[in-house]
């Protein structure tokens, strides 16, 4: 709303006009209005939930109390600082901002229906899971389909040109080719075409090619948001992780919309995924803003609400710029929590066939492992991993969540030159 009109006063020689034209001064714009959000309208937010009782009661693994009375569908905070700079400040006649702004109101409504079940219904159980898994497919077939037929999502790929006396540049084509490709981390000529996959289908390689990354895109969405539903069981846990996500992600953001960036790092360029930068830092500011009342001890749980929410965007964003691949390092820690919860039920269903008690972890979501004392721990299973001999504190198992999520953004960064 506010680029249009820039661009209007901009033919009066309006004084600082044509500020809202760089991506840099709208993104830090974007940050401080998602934070001023969050902050400052998150209290609002809060005394509305206890007003009208939206909250829920969670067990404190910590401890042998419950969180009472601790609001939740504080998700709706952290969707509102989103939406509000991205509707003020972004172009939303840009594909990449539609499709992230349709991906946060889509699984926030899904978010919401959950948690209104759960706290209104009294049914702990929310929506049911294989209605959940389909809304996150459905979204995953229009973010696919969308970015195959849009005319708006291309890119200029990166090509080397001998100019002579065996010297090699790297440059970009000189017009924008709708291409399916990817990015591999760590490899030279990084550039994977999903076509190549089917190149034995002969003239329809290239169908078959985008029919297979609709099927990826499906599978990063629902892995990705699910993970970041499993990761949401601690005060602040979330909130952080997904920011220092946020930070990477804009930062291959900003380096593939801008043409030198990424002339000069040998990677795809997209035009017109400087909109993506602008969403992120919205997201980015609209979850550190959030931590003021989530961080422990949290005055507000962001629910299902949120956790969908952040781990579809993720997801979106990373598929947006062709970087799909670089979340099993940038999500590590949303990966290993999947893989515990899902190794932890195949265990325990491998001895129930035996007739044993087994596990792999004292509990399942990884995070909860390190807080269990051993008063709750069941006399007659066995763990294989039996955790600290002193359960720490979720804050502490917090902070290192993130100190690990730091470093795995750090790698998945180091891979723009790391080659």
């Amino acid at each position: 709303m506010l680029y249009e009109l820039s661009k209007i006063l901009q033919e009066y020689d309006i004084p600082g006009a044509r500020l809202l034209g760089y991506t840099s001064f709208r993104a830090l714009s974007a940050i401080v209005i998602a934070l001023l959000i969050s902050t400052i309208f998150g209290q609002y937010f809060i005394s509305l939930f206890r007003r009208h009782q939206i909250s829920e009661t969670l067990r404190d693994l910590d401890s042998n109390n419950l969180k009472k009375g601790v609001p939740t569908m504080g998700g709706l905070i952290i969707i509102a600082a989103i939406l509000v700079p991205c509707l003020l400040i972004g172009r939303l006649n840009n594909i990449y901002m539609l499709l992230l702004l349709v991906t946060t109101v889509w699984l926030g409504i899904i978010g919401f229906i959950d948690d209104y079940i759960k706290t209104f219904k009294k049914n702990k159980e929310g929506i049911p899971g294989k209605v959940k898994v389909v809304a996150q497919v459905a979204l995953g077939l229009l973010i696919g389909i969308t970015l195959y037929l849009s005319p708006q999502a291309v890119m200029r790929e990166n090509v080397s040109v001998n100019v002579g006396n065996n010297v090699v540049e790297i440059q970009h084509r000189t017009t924008p080719e709708k291409l399916n490709k990817t990015t591999i981390p760590f490899i030279k000529n990084h550039n994977f075409d999903y076509n190549e996959l089917f190149s034995f289908c002969g003239k329809y390689a290239n169908a078959a090619g985008w029919i297979f990354f609709v099927i990826v895109t499906v599978f990063i969405v629902t892995a990705v948001s699910n993970g970041a539903n499993l990761n949401d069981g601690m005060d602040g846990m979330l909130s952080g992780n997904a920011a220092i996500m946020g930070v990477a992600l804009a930062v291959l953001a900003y380096v593939s919309s801008h043409v030198g960036w990424a002339e000069y790092l040998n990677i795809m360029y997209l035009p017109g995924s400087e909109e993506v930068v602008i969403f992120s830092f919205a997201f980015i500011g609209a979850l550190i803003g959030f931590l003021w009342y989530n961080s422990h001890p949290a005055q507000v749980f962001m629910g299902d609400t949120g956790s969908l929410t952040i781990g579809g965007i993720i997801a979106v964003i990373a598929i947006l710029l062709h970087k799909e691949i670089l979340l099993v390092l940038l999500c590590g820690i949303f990966v290993v929590e999947n893989l515990s919860v899902i190794l932890q039920t195949a265990y325990f269903k491998r001895g129930k066939k035996r007739g044993v008690k087994q596990r792999l972890f004292r509990c399942a979501p990884l995070h909860h492992h390190y807080t269990i004392t051993d008063n709750k721990l069941d006399p007659e299973c066995s763990y294989v991993f039996k955790g600290p001999e002193r359960p720490m504190h979720e804050s502490k198992v917090t902070v290192r969540f993130w100190i690990v999520t730091i470093i795995m953004a750090a790698i998945t960064l180091m891979t723009l030159k790391i080659r």
